[in-house]
């Protein structure tokens, strides 16, 4: 009985999946109370996956047999899951949508973290860009106030072999009473005033300024010509300043209203805001005013977008005089102008320019004479081309430059008398009934030459005379309007010019 106890092999115990689904007192059979203690017979122990607690129901998964065999034997599956298969089921499918949602919370999370980063980069790099651009609109505004000026540049090319030097006064053949004046102007050496340059058409007012440019090679100084149409004069403002009015600024593609979508008054005004952080800061480096020259003001037109540029630009001129940022130079050859800046004036300063003295004037045809022409001219010729032309600077250049300086005289005043009578010319008594507007244009013109004409013999000295030249008949502006009993013709008379 020992000997075969002793060949019983050894149970091996065998996966189990859940506990059985019947008591313990089931798992003996009938007449066999112990069946692993001392028992002599092979005792085999099958586990039913049932939900029936039988041997005889169904049952599934993976069941093995327990026996005297040496090894475990895996029995067909021919058995349907139970309640506990349904429960490992349920489990497995809950574990799968937790981790399905966990694995899109995740992905919801990245999509954000990666759409957020991107915003955040695009944002500072905008950011940046933004800054970078207003500094370098800063710098270039600043950099068209170092030395050297296109004006000034066109000036040497026009004048041939004449460079631009700073102090240079081997170009100049004539100096004006007015020079010291603009010189200091220009220089930057006054404060708390804007000024008008006011004169005739061929004074030499631009001549001047030039002058007076060079003497400093254009440090701190900003000039151009004004226009009519206010967007060449915007065109020509962004040119004198070197600015864009962000004409060239990458964010306006992203905006649904461009910096353009304006009109040119407006960037006039964006152009001085940022001239005028521009002068505050050169303000506390050199302590010295910005120099704004705006020339042939007589230009703008009558209208009222004129007289909205000619507002915008005198408010600006009060508010940088008063504060001494920059000091605006007016440039203008009809007396309009001034009545329109007198308005609303209170730091503006009139600088009239008048024609040369006889002594100025034969000095000045001696000295260009004798260094671009061989011939000598004596100083009869020289008075008598001054008796033809008087002292107007445009007409001495004119006659100058000629070999024959008696024939262009004559050819000038020829000019002259014709662009008189072309403009204000009487047409006689057959005139049409449709010009009467004409005629009274006229025949005021005429009242007021032979007014003038009239005045010659009352002129102390006579008109001409050899030690001071020539002095001119002229009456005030409101005598001229009582003459002519018209108060509208002399704008159109200054404006023509005659």
């Amino acid at each position: 009985m020992a000997a075969r106890a002793s060949r019983t092999p050894s149970l091996r115990l065998c996966r189990v999946f859940c506990p059985p689904p019947w008591p313990a007192a089931h798992s003996t059979k009938q007449g066999l109370s112990h069946p692993i203690k001392g028992t002599t017979v092979p005792f085999v122990h099958r586990r039913f996956q049932s939900g029936h607690g039988t041997p005889g129901g169904t049952g599934g998964g993976n069941d093995y047999q327990l026996g005297p065999s040496q090894e475990v034997q895996p029995q067909p599956n021919t058995q349907s899951w139970g309640e506990s298969g349904q429960h490992e089921e349920d489990f497995r499918s809950h574990n799968k949508q937790r981790h399905d949602w966990r694995q899109t919370a995740y992905r919801m999370l990245e999509s954000a973290a990666t759409t957020g980063a991107s915003l955040a980069i695009l944002g500072l790099a905008g950011f940046g860009y933004h800054k970078y651009y207003k500094n370098v609109v800063l710098q270039k505004i600043n950099n068209a106030f170092e030395p050297g000026d296109p004006v000034l540049e066109l000036a040497a090319a026009g004048r041939g072999s004449t460079s631009v030097v700073p102090g240079g006064t081997e170009k100049e053949w004539i100096v004006r009473p007015e020079q010291d004046k603009i010189d200091k102007v220009v220089a930057g050496e006054t404060n708390g005033h804007y000024y008008l340059l006011l004169g005739e058409k061929g004074c030499g007012k631009t001549s001047m300024i030039l002058d007076a440019m060079q003497k400093v090679d254009g440090l701190g100084i900003a000039m151009m010509e004004c226009h009519a149409d206010l967007e060449i004069f915007r065109i020509r403002l962004g040119k004198a300043l070197d600015f864009e009015f962000h004409e060239d600024y990458i964010g306006s593609l992203f905006s649904i209203r461009g910096p353009r979508d304006t009109t040119a008054l407006l960037d006039i005004e964006r152009a001085f805001n940022k001239l005028e952080k521009v002068a505050l800061k050169r303000k506390r480096r050199t302590g010295q005013p910005l120099v704004l020259i705006f020339n042939s003001m007589h230009l703008l037109r009558d209208d009222e977008d004129g007289l909205d540029l000619i507002e915008l630009l005198q408010q600006r001129a009060e508010a940088w005089a008063a504060t001494g940022l920059c000091t605006v130079l007016f440039c203008s050859d009809d007396y309009i102008v001034y009545e329109k800046l007198k308005h609303y004036a209170s730091r503006m300063e009139l600088i009239t320019v008048q024609d040369l003295p006889k002594d100025m004037a034969i000095s000045a045809l001696r000295r260009y004479r004798a260094k671009h022409h061989a011939n000598q001219d004596t100083e009869g010729d020289l008075e008598r081309i001054y008796q033809l032309v008087g002292g107007r600077l445009s007409y001495l250049s004119r006659v100058a430059q000629a070999s024959n300086m008696e024939a262009k005289a004559n050819e000038i005043i020829e000019n002259e008398e014709r662009w008189l009578l072309t403009n204000c010319g009487l047409l006689g008594e057959g005139q049409d009934d449709d010009v009467n507007e004409y005629s009274k244009f006229a025949s005021a013109a005429m009242v007021l030459c032979r007014a003038l004409v009239a005045m010659e013999d009352k002129v102390e000295g006579g008109t001409y005379n050899e030690d001071r030249g020539w002095k001119l008949p002229q009456v005030p502006l409101h005598i001229a309007r009582e003459i002519m009993t018209r108060a509208d013709f002399i704008h159109r008379y200054d404006v023509c010019p005659i």
